[in-house]
């Protein structure tokens, strides 16, 4: 049983000596190289973590008598991989922080530059939103008066079908006064 924990140990001793090393690199590099050292180094770092996970593993099988001895060992082990991810984090944040500058043109030392940029891009936030605000209050001027012309062409409706239906009466009573005064013209 020990003597997997002890290979263990070695594998995990090998292992973040060569992520140590690669930790260091990640600021230094550039483009895809950094890309690349910085996938490594995460598959590196899940690589080490499963190694903690079988040396817990085989502690846990070792007699009670021993284990105190490898338990301590464990947690120095643990310490070490948190601070390697700490630093494997520092350094991913140097590297975000030279992407983001790559990308948005900052040479790092341009804090009254980006004071303006700041301001500039508050101020056009300021006239769309003016601008948003107006055109919202044109549409709904519009729709206001597109309800009245619709109230309107609705009343204007309603008389023209009255005055139809008057002139169908009309129509009607006119009929009737017609054949009333034919009779009588006959007689």
């Amino acid at each position: 049983m020990s003597s997997d924990f002890e290979g263990y140990e070695q594998d995990f001793a090998v292992l973040t000596a060569e992520i140590t090393g690669r930790i260091g690199k990640v600021p230094k590099l550039l483009g895809d190289e950094k890309k690349q050292m910085v996938a490594n180094v995460e598959k590196q770092l899940e690589e080490a973590r499963e190694l903690l996970e079988q040396m817990e593993l085989e502690v846990r099988e070792i007699p009670a008598q021993s284990r105190g001895m490898y338990s301590s060992r464990m947690r120095s082990y643990k310490q070490e991989m948190g601070k390697l991810e700490a630093d494997f984090k520092r350094s991913r944040i140097a590297y975000s922080d030279e992407v983001r500058n790559e990308l948005l043109g900052d040479d790092g030392n341009s804090s009254e530059n980006q004071r303006a940029h700041l301001l500039n891009n508050t101020e056009r936030l300021e006239r769309s939103s003016r601008r948003l605000e107006a055109g919202y209050q044109i549409a709904v001027e519009t729709e206001q008066i597109g309800q009245e012309m619709l109230e309107n062409l609705s009343q204007d409706r309603e008389k023209i079908q009255r005055s139809r239906e008057r002139l169908r009466e009309t129509d009607a009573n006119l009929g009737k006064s017609s054949r009333i005064l034919t009779g009588m013209l006959r007689r």
